[in-house]
């Protein structure tokens, strides 16, 4: 095997370590597993090959009567990068329900406990028309609500509001993770972080959102630094999907506009290591070297024992 092919087993075993002929036992066999995208696919038909299910149902979040669908997604050239694909979500209104659009992509549900990461572009106004909606912008992993205060429901939000919501009117980093919630009337059991100004002066932009998922405990990173360490009955408890979505928040339209206006969420790359912490990184050598190799996508996760339907659908 050369030194390359060598590294590339390294990386993809979950050892990134900086020692010749990587020389340490592998992973056991329970805790392989690597998932890992960078949306290089022709189309958005193609996701579906990779094991992708792009949301096509109304209901929960946003607006009621809202649509969902491949529409809301597309496969774009990255404009600062020769050769790399982006993930485009591109949510869009009238203020009308009927003139909504919103967008979600879930993968698998398949996922717990280990490290996750990827790495977005938050958008701080419209690409065409009035500001002003308040919209989340979001990475996150998440399992099916059964019913009002399901016990097994496990959800790990990274949310970016660019107009505000939940409350506050200012620009914010959000994250959550829940234990449970009732959706009507309202009553959430979960535990939120939330940075005003940890995305810097630029608000918006290319950022790295990372998970551990771990020994009871959840840590949120932005972009290398360790925002917040969440744990207790909030921890994910079932296997979950990884999803992407934008979405308007109900009571935060712009009242009696009716100009069309469109908002954009990118994503460059996803990644998980099952079972593993990871650094950020180690993290951003198993990407890099991933890709050096000419890995597009990779997904060696196992599926749940029974298999578990990605509804895509919250």
């Amino acid at each position: 095997m050369t030194t390359r092919r060598l590294s590339l087993a390294c990386v993809i075993a979950g050892s990134l370590l900086a020692l010749a002929g990587c020389a340490v036992a592998p992973a056991p066999a329970s805790d392989a597993g690597v998932f890992f995208d960078d949306f290089s696919q022709p189309s958005v038909a193609a996701l579906a090959a990779g094991g992708w299910t792009v949301r096509d149902q109304r209901g929960h979040p946003g607006i009621e009567g809202a649509g969902w669908g491949a529409g809301a997604l597309s496969l774009v050239d990255d404009p600062a990068q020769r050769g790399n694909r982006l993930l485009r979500l591109t949510a869009r209104t009238d203020g009308t329900p009927a003139g909504t659009t919103q967008a979600q992509l879930c993968h698998a549900r398949k996922y717990l406990e280990g490290t996750y990461a990827a790495r977005i572009r938050f958008s701080d106004a419209p690409v065409r028309g009035p500001d002003g909606d308040v919209l989340v912008q979001t990475f996150y992993t998440v399992s099916p609500l059964r019913f009002a205060y399901d016990p097994q429901y496990s959800e790990i939000d990274w949310e970016y509001l660019p107009n505000g919501g939940w409350g506050d009117a200012r620009t914010r980093l959000y994250g959550v993770t829940w234990q449970t919630v009732r959706l009507d009337p309202w009553d959430a059991y979960n535990q939120p972080l939330q940075h005003v100004d940890a995305l810097g002066a630029a608000g918006g932009g290319w950022h790295v959102l990372m998970m551990q998922v771990a020994g009871g405990k959840s840590r949120f990173f932005l972009d290398g630094r360790q925002l917040d360490e969440h744990g207790g009955r909030n921890h994910p408890v079932v296997p979950m999907a990884i999803a992407f979505s934008q979405w308007f928040v109900p009571a935060g339209q712009l009242a009696g506009v009716s100009a069309p206006r469109a908002y954009e969420e990118d994503v460059d790359w996803v990644y998980h290591a099952r079972n593993r912490v990871m650094t950020p990184a180690e993290v951003e050598q198993a990407v890099q070297a991933l890709r050096r190799s000419g890995q597009t996508a990779i997904d060696t996760v196992p599926a749940a024992e029974p298999p578990l339907t990605s509804t895509c659908d919250f």
